[in-house]
């Protein structure tokens, strides 16, 4: 387990039966960067990640 699956669980058993929105999720990742600078460039790899995601083969 990488140590950041901890935040995706705890992300899951808190949150795991609501609906948001993209427009949500994208405020909340800004907000999250205009708090934590030095995490733009993961946000960002992650916003690309999910915006791309039908592009990737599993």
């Amino acid at each position: 387990m990488y140590f950041t699956d901890r935040g995706i669980e705890e992300l899951e058993q808190r949150r795991g039966e609501e609906e948001v929105t993209l427009s949500w999720l994208a405020d909340r990742m800004r907000a999250f960067v205009d708090n934590n600078p030095e995490f733009e460039n993961a946000v960002e790899r992650l916003a690309t990640f999910l915006a791309r995601d039908d592009e990737f083969d599993e």
